[in-house]
């Protein structure tokens, strides 16, 4: 764990010091919670220059959830930003949530986008409907048609956000994985549950260097976008499972300054990809 005088000194940053984020998810605060938090985020924030929160945060979306959740958030003295998951809205009232984690000096982002130490990031719940081939189209009855929507909806919230941004690095933070990657492990039955193929449309277009996730409690901890970077799933109780004993916490490092990190093998691996399609005739 580093020292104070480590922490000192990334905080002292000229905007070349690599950026660490540290991101969790799925930490299901109930109204009995209390203290179980603190310890993980005492040394994220020894550890990290920004925490992200990747959704179900609570465990039924209450009021009473909240006021704990933002008593364990209370001590953390470190930019922090969240998205809400499906567990936040099981109460009808997300917004209660998000105001009291806002009160407390989080940032929620719900098709926003915000930038920490020269990163952006950009930030959406997410939806449901499956990936590749299997993704669910809208076709049929009327409320086929309007989850489909919510999925739609999403993912141009997720491109407006990105769209915003400015930095040379941009992350998303996201609930419901873009990718099947980082699903595999789960009961196949589940998949078109815990994410849909159709956000990742935008993270690539915009070249994120890297999107975070939860949801998927039994999925796999790393995938890949089709650009080559890497999708990372963080749901508390994956972390736990993979690594027993370990603090249950994705930690990365960005270089605000530059390009994503094998930001030439991305490039490399579209031309690949380009010039397969077109020897296969697939324009």
């Amino acid at each position: 764990m580093p020292d104070s005088s480590a922490r000192a000194a990334r905080d002292a940053r000229d905007g070349t010091t690599p950026v660490r984020i540290a991101a969790m998810s799925d930490v299901h605060v109930s109204k009995t919670s209390h203290g179980t938090l603190a310890p993980i985020l005492a040394q994220v924030a020894e550890r990290a220059d920004v925490l992200l929160l990747c959704g179900d945060l609570t465990d039924y979306g209450t009021a009473e959830e909240a006021r704990v959740l933002v008593k364990e958030l209370g001590t953390l003295r470190l930019p922090t930003i969240a998205v809400l998951g499906n567990h936040d809205y099981e109460s009808g009232t997300p917004e209660v949530v998000a105001d009291a984690l806002r009160d407390a000096g989080v940032t929620v982002l719900d098709g926003d986008s915000h930038e920490v130490h020269g990163i952006g990031f950009a930030g959406v719940k997410g939806f449901c409907g499956g990936f590749g081939r299997a993704t669910l189209g809208s076709w049929g009855e009327r409320m086929v048609k309007a989850f489909v929507q919510e999925a739609l909806d999403e993912t141009l919230k997720l491109e407006t956000a990105l769209a915003r941004l400015r930095t040379p690095q941009k992350v998303a933070v996201m609930h419901y994985s873009p990718v099947r990657d980082t699903v595999e492990g789960e009961p196949l039955e589940i998949f078109p549950f815990l994410g849909c193929g159709r956000h990742e449309e935008p993270l690539v277009r915009y070249q994120v260097a890297a999107a975070f996730h939860g949801h998927a409690h039994n999925g796999t901890p790393e995938g890949r976008l089709s650009h080559g970077a890497p999708v990372y799933n963080v749901a508390l109780p994956l972390l736990k499972k993979r690594a027993p004993g370990e603090l249950p916490v994705k930690f990365i490092e960005l270089d605000p300054a530059g390009p994503a990190a094998d930001g030439a093998a991305y490039g490399g691996m579209e031309r690949r990809r380009a010039v397969a399609a077109g020897a296969n005739g697939v324009a």
